[in-house]
């Protein structure tokens, strides 16, 4: 079996890439303070050791309770479900996941920093984004990994929205968000090598601020082994 080419854990002076995915929801009381905390994540980058990427995932099994979150969809509340599955864990919001390895209540700032001090630890493959630009309605990506063995998945998602809940839990609320994942695709498997462009469409509606492309490797087993972002001006 092929080995990822790995980069080591953190050296003096320099940031090892994390992922980080918040499974959330505008109809959930108890979302607003895990969304603030990724955003915090990903301004204040609190981890000397680490580059955290984030994503925002908004599942749609609160869609039924009042509001309609219009950045919800099914493919997340599955793939929330299939990180639950491997992880030995229960679906809930709001659920962090840290590297596809380990998950946590989204709104636990303590467990979570930890977490990510511990990934930045590992191992990572070198993912890099060579280049992405918009062709009208798509968003045409590149990338380039050395090798695997995985899967190479591209996220795009828009730089922030905001909501004006009128129902639900968070009726009258006004819900800031950053880095929600409007599309999200496996460009391919990677073994040897892997150098392809990838087409996109565009999401309608949001990218207040830009969009932002997430792309990273997920080893068998479900470990995010290499991750990297690249973001595009409004």
């Amino acid at each position: 079996m092929l080995m990822p080419m790995v980069t080591p854990g953190a050296e003096p002076g320099q940031r090892v890439p994390v992922l980080a995915e918040l499974f959330t929801s505008e109809g959930c009381s108890s979302c607003p303070p895990a969304d603030a905390l990724l955003m915090d994540l990903d301004r204040k980058q609190p981890v000397k050791t680490a580059q955290i990427i984030v994503l925002s995932e908004h599942v749609d099994y609160w869609n039924s309770l009042g509001w309609k979150d219009p950045f919800s969809s099914a493919e997340f509340s599955a793939r929330q479900t299939a990180y639950a599955r491997a992880l030995k864990a229960e679906v809930y919001t709001p659920q962090l996941v840290i590297d596809g390895s380990e998950q946590f209540v989204g709104s636990d700032t303590g467990a979570i920093t930890a977490a990510i001090t511990r990934a930045a630890l590992r191992p990572k493959a070198p993912v890099r984004i060579v280049s992405a630009h918009r062709d009208g309605a798509e968003i045409v990506v590149g990338v380039s990994v050395p090798a695997g063995p995985g899967d190479l998945w591209i996220a795009v998602a828009d730089e922030r929205d905001e909501s004006s809940v009128r129902r639900g839990e968070n009726s009258g609320r006004t819900l800031p968000h950053v880095a929600v994942v409007r599309h999200l695709v496996k460009a391919g498997s990677v073994a040897e090598g892997f150098e392809k462009q990838v087409r996109i469409a565009l999401a309608p509606g949001g990218q207040m601020g830009g969009t932002r492309i997430v792309a990273f490797l997920v080893a068998p087993g479900g470990r995010v082994v290499g991750v990297n972002m690249f973001p595009l001006a409004q």
